[in-house]
């Protein structure tokens, strides 16, 4: 299957990444555009220069949060996928798309917080961050991206329910 058949049915090709510190603590950063949603960094595949999918995690990774200190060190077997809810779905990415479909990494940071520059891009996604315990990550995401933050979490063994 070709990255633009996706692009085609209406998902949008995105990684999703769990990124855990010496604390086994997740990285959760609250979006710019929707106070009090925090959501762990993510972002699209660059189709048009046919980037691979580790390397668009690092790259999201870096413009969300100026980490570099990380490692890969699992990915998701398989992809996962949410919908947008309707009324994002005509103001997010030009209308394109009904949703994601996102291949998940997880990152072991080596850093230290103070490598962590929510200004990195010049168009940042958060405004603020926090480290937080793998069972807590559910408390504060938005309702259309929860189940898909559970699966991904339980296939890393993060969490168990």
């Amino acid at each position: 299957m070709s990255l633009s058949a996706d692009f085609e049915k209406g998902w949008r090709l995105g990684v999703g990444i769990i990124l855990i510190n010496q604390e086994n603590k997740i990285f959760m950063g609250e979006r710019i555009d929707n106070k009090g949603a925090w959501q762990m960094p993510q972002g699209g595949v660059n189709i048009a220069i046919n980037e691979s999918l580790d390397k668009a995690a690092k790259r999201e990774l870096y413009e969300e949060t100026g980490v570099k200190t990380a490692k890969i060190t699992n990915q998701s077997k398989g992809w996962y996928y949410y919908y947008l809810p309707e009324n994002l779905q005509t103001r997010l990415w030009g209308g394109k798309f009904l949703g994601q479909k996102q291949k998940w990494f997880l990152f072991n940071f080596e850093g230290t917080d103070e490598e962590i520059n929510l200004l990195n891009d010049k168009k940042p996604e958060f405004n603020n961050w926090k480290w937080v315990y793998p069972q807590n990550v559910l408390d504060n995401i938005v309702n259309f991206k929860k189940e898909i933050y559970q699966k991904v979490l339980k296939e890393f063994k993060l969490i168990t329910l």
